[in-house]
């Protein structure tokens, strides 16, 4: 009679072994989508993938989701394992731990991980990760390749002018213009507006969307060593494929304003001066400007300029004269003083150009000279000046 077989048990824990160190570098990426206090519990977690020898590391806000490029480990077993893990415990004990390899361990009867390092031996309640939420799979949409430096050099200029007013969803956010050959990122809060156009690439097809603000700033610490990423766009997310992992984020499904109506076409008085100068006059002068309205005035003729501000609640007064190349009529204009300041810190030109109309109408702030294969235009609204002369 032949003897009946007993099932082998269930693998209730499994495990993998892998470098602190290198681990540490996953977890600190993957943990910058962890929010406090999130929607979803199961986000306070990251999802670890352990399969055919590699671990990928899931972090996720829900609006963006980061997966690590994978790391190399030493398994158990050749079956997939999950687990899902609290982030914060895990970072902090990580940071701790000197360089050497650690064992995590997974009940996969309660989620409990046990992480085995030389000489202590550390318990969290993890979490089941099948409630782990994953980014939506991109069959279709549009891919192209750009260079990093190029990415990392718009946003640059462009990030510190998203809007934070969420009644105008569209301007929380920059716009990617992609042509065949330049790539155009805008981004306006109503009073400044910046339009980067990097040009000289090649691009595969044009398309237009927004990419919230918050993944962007994730993008720009994520890049690293990256020198070429990969873009794949669909109609209600972004996917950028880095060296360090692949972001996935949502889209602003709204309509971006018509910026390109309120670029002057023309301007009859151009200012051509050195920038660190009129940043530091700038600097100076708005010490004494009024810390509401924060205006400072431009007095232009020819050869000169000066800078000037007054807090008529403080009897604070102050004023500068620089030297520059003026053409126009004579005019006083003036701006808010810190959105002088903002700007102007971003360029690294040795001189800028000031493009204006009337007092009372945008002024255009250009590098001089340009950028090499950019062409940036920065845009201001002016103030209404005091009558305090």
């Amino acid at each position: 009679m032949a003897t009946a077989t007993t099932p082998a048990p269930a693998l209730l824990a499994t495990r993998f072994i892998v470098s602190s160190s290198a681990l540490l570098a996953r977890v600190q990426d993957a943990a910058q989508f962890v929010t406090g206090n999130p929607v979803v519990p199961i986000l306070e977690n990251l999802l670890f993938d352990v399969a055919d020898g590699q671990l990928t590391l899931t972090g996720s806000d829900l609006e963006s989701t980061f997966i690590t490029a994978p790391l190399a480990v030493e398994a158990s077993s050749s079956a997939p394992m999950r687990m899902a893990i609290p982030a914060r415990i895990l970072l902090d004990t990580l940071k701790g731990l000197p360089d050497q390899p650690v064992t995590l361990e997974l009940n996969a009867e309660n989620y409990h991980v046990t992480l085995h390092s030389a000489n202590g031996r550390y318990k969290l309640a993890g979490e089941n990760p099948a409630d782990f939420p994953k980014p939506s799979a991109m069959h279709t949409g549009k891919t192209s390749e750009l260079p990093a430096a190029a990415l990392l050099l718009a946003l640059r200029h462009t990030l510190p002018f998203v809007s934070g007013d969420e009644l105008r969803p569209a301007m929380c956010g920059v716009l990617f213009q992609l042509e065949m050959e330049r790539l155009t990122c805008v981004a306006t809060d109503g009073h400044r507006l910046v339009r980067h156009r990097a040009l000289g690439l090649q691009l595969d097809g044009a398309f237009t969307f927004i990419v919230p603000k918050k993944p962007l700033q994730y993008l720009v610490k994520l890049v690293g060593n990256t020198t070429t990423l990969r873009m794949r766009h669909h109609v209600a997310a972004v996917r950028f494929e880095l060296e360090r992992g692949t972001l996935h984020t949502r889209l602003i499904d709204e309509r971006y304003p018509d910026y390109e109506n309120v670029i002057p076409i023309s301007s009859e008085n151009h200012l051509l001066i050195d920038r660190a100068q009129l940043l530091g006059a700038a600097k100076r002068i708005g010490i004494y400007a009024n810390k509401s309205t924060h205006q400072t005035r431009l007095a232009l003729a020819p050869a000169e300029l000066q800078v000037s501000a007054e807090d008529l609640d403080f009897s604070n007064e102050a004023s500068e004269k620089l030297p520059c190349q003026y053409e126009g009529a004579d005019m006083e204009i003036g701006f808010n003083g810190r959105f002088l300041i903002e700007m102007l810190s971003l360029l690294d030109s040795a001189e800028v150009q000031l493009a204006m109309t009337t007092p009372n109408r945008a002024a255009l702030l250009t590098p001089v000279p340009a950028l090499d294969d950019v062409d940036l235009l920065m845009l201001v609204m002016p103030v209404m000046l005091n009558n305090y002369r």
